[in-house]
């Protein structure tokens, strides 16, 4: 995967690019089928230990990107980025989150570890 970028989901718009969300959580108010989520991988987010203490707390963050990529090198982690991997092949592929602060997101921290 070569083109990967981070995108908040309320921002997506059809740009011919495959849109997966990667927040653990099903977003709320959110449906389903909305169409602008193409697919939805929760195993490649953080844990739900890890989110929990994270907070969105923007001083936490250099430690969450480190603690979250420790994770992503876990057995399941690695099967989860690779899972992802597989689903999107070599289309540009927006990773979408919920998350209101984009650029301390996992959805960026996984784009620049995907190569984004």
């Amino acid at each position: 995967m070569t083109d990967i970028r981070a995108q908040r989901l309320y921002d997506v718009e059809t740009d011919g690019r495959v849109h997966v969300l990667v927040d653990r959580l099903w977003p709320r108010g959110v449906r389903r089928d909305d169409p602008r989520i193409d697919r939805w991988c929760p195993d490649v987010g953080p844990s739900h230990e890890l989110r929990r203490w994270y907070a969105h707390d923007v001083v936490r963050f250099p430690e969450f990107a480190d603690r979250y990529r420790a994770e992503l090198q876990s057995d399941a982690g690695r099967a989860a980025a690779e899972r992802l991997r597989e689903l999107v092949g070599d289309r540009p592929v927006s990773l979408l989150t919920a998350a209101r602060d984009l650029e301390h997101s996992q959805a960026a921290v996984l784009a620049r570890l995907l190569g984004g």
